[in-house]
């Protein structure tokens, strides 16, 4: 199997630039998070990566299907080779889910016997076998949200796109939807997570590309967290009482309090012991100290807000 390489890659809409700049690689058995605010240009990348639009610089390449496209049958191949699961489902209402699936399935001319013994599999793991003949307007956001992952499956693609998967699920459903995710990167298959869920990110990412209308960075969630400069001190009472005893120490450090949790961040870790005595000293009861990594939450606005100061 083959990932993705992008290069340089730019789109613009008339004098508009939605997105420029984006190079990373992704590669065959990686779950790469593709994050970024509203308006960033995820779904802009997300189609010129699919085929769906055509860049205005820059080069990609997919499955080993180079971009911008050069011909029709190029993009049949790019088409039988990638999923899409797009934010809104994009079902047929009037159409059972076996018709749906029954019309991708010819769409991208796979073998129905084939592509129905995994469609099959997939509908009794996400809970819907048995509704295969009923109209899909009648299911539920939930259900639609779980037909519109099979569909996006049935063709054994080799690069999955994903928009938001657990949208509309309840956390049984949710978790059901990440361990599909996990085992199809385990078999090799390139996944790319958009989302604005940060916990599903962390549970499910290897590294991810932040942009806003451009690259911010592209880093390992190790690197973008920077773990173990971070230290958590549970104390007795509000851990805000306890804040103002950092101004004591010797250098400067952040802090992020959260009830009975101070924690504080670092510039390296041999601060840690001069942290803790610092407190202490202050006269705070600390029942447990750890390192902690970052939360990428708050790597990821810092990114953002770096950009929205820099411009």
């Amino acid at each position: 199997m083959q990932g993705i390489r992008v290069e340089g890659l730019k789109k613009c809409f008339g004098a508009r630039t939605a997105v420029e700049g984006l190079t990373f690689d992704v590669a065959p058995g990686e779950v790469f998070g593709l994050l970024g605010p509203n308006g960033a240009g995820k779904t802009t990348t997300v189609r010129m990566l699919t085929g769906l639009l055509t860049p205005t610089e820059g080069r990609a390449t997919i499955c080993g299907v180079e971009l911008p496209l050069r011909s029709d049958d190029e993009g049949v191949k790019l088409r039988r080779q990638v999923g899409l699961l797009t934010e809104q489902p994009g079902l047929y209402d009037r159409l059972s889910a076996r018709e749906n699936l029954e019309f991708f399935m010819r769409l991208n001319e796979v073998d129905e016997p084939k592509a129905w013994k995994l469609a099959t599999s997939l509908l009794e793991r996400f809970d819907l076998a048995g509704r295969e003949d009923e109209p899909v307007g009648g299911f539920s956001k939930g259900m639609r949200q779980k037909l519109a992952i099979v569909r996006a499956l049935v063709h054994s693609p080799e690069v999955v796109f994903l928009d938001e998967p657990t949208s509309g699920l309840d956390p049984q459903s949710g978790r059901v939807v990440r361990d599909a995710i996990a085992e199809l990167a385990r078999e090799g298959r390139t996944m790319v997570l958009c989302s604005h869920n940060l916990h599903e990110v962390e549970r499910l990412c290897s590294r991810v590309a932040v942009i806003k209308n451009r690259l911010r960075t592209v880093a390992s969630l190790v690197e973008l967290r920077k773990e173990g400069l971070a230290l958590d001190l549970m104390v007795d009472g509000d851990a805000a009482a306890w804040v103002p005893a950092l101004a004591k120490l010797p250098f400067t450090v952040g802090h992020h309090v959260e009830g009975s949790r101070l924690r504080v961040l670092l510039d390296k870790e041999e601060q840690s012991p001069d942290v803790i005595a610092c407190v202490v000293s202050a006269g705070a009861r600390v029942h447990s100290a750890q390192r902690a990594a970052r939360p990428l939450e708050e790597a990821y606005l810092e990114l953002v807000r770096e950009d929205a100061e820099a411009a």
